[in-house]
């Protein structure tokens, strides 16, 4: 059976996921990352990648609050944290891979805004790789996985997946 996908359709605006729990779906990849309260308030005055050094202050601020959230019994919030994490990986590569970040051809679709994906647009060629871009994502690769194989992290995931779909 397939798992529940991120309901884009909540008002995560006026939604604290931390009291609603319940209403949390981890989804693919980095899927509301940028949506779910309290954690996206929390986390991303945390999130920066510009350089390697940013990359593994940023990255170790939030791995702390992941270990934190796990402490605290609260996988919402750890795997939120684990999303930025992904983020600070994958938004390292894109910028690694195309100067300045732009990845697709053209504006993401006004009713595709804020989720992740080419919506239909062409992928960019991508130019050489910036080495401090490559680094940075190197960094935060490693704390993503450190995060991913946590075992206290696995056995919340399983449970909230049983308990909520």
């Amino acid at each position: 059976m397939p798992r529940p996908k991120f309901d884009y359709s909540l008002n995560y605006a006026e939604l604290d996921l931390r009291a609603h729990p319940e209403l949390y779906r981890v989804g693919i990849g980095e899927q509301g990352v940028l949506l779910v309260q309290p954690y996206k308030s929390e986390l991303l005055p945390h999130w920066r990648f510009a350089t390697p050094e940013v990359a593994r202050e940023s990255s170790e601020a939030i791995y702390a609050m992941f270990l934190d959230y796990l402490r605290a019994g609260d996988f919402v919030g750890a795997d939120m944290a684990r999303k930025f994490l992904q983020m600070g990986f994958t938004r390292s590569r894109r910028y690694a891979n195309h100067k300045g970040g732009k990845k697709y051809d053209g504006p993401v679709p006004d009713d595709k805004k804020g989720q992740s994906g080419a919506h239909g647009r062409a992928e960019l060629p991508r130019q050489p790789e910036d080495p401090v871009k490559a680094e940075s994502a190197r960094i935060f690769k490693a704390k993503w996985d450190e995060a991913e194989a946590n075992e206290e992290y696995v056995r919340l995931k399983r449970e909230h997946r049983e308990r909520y779909g």
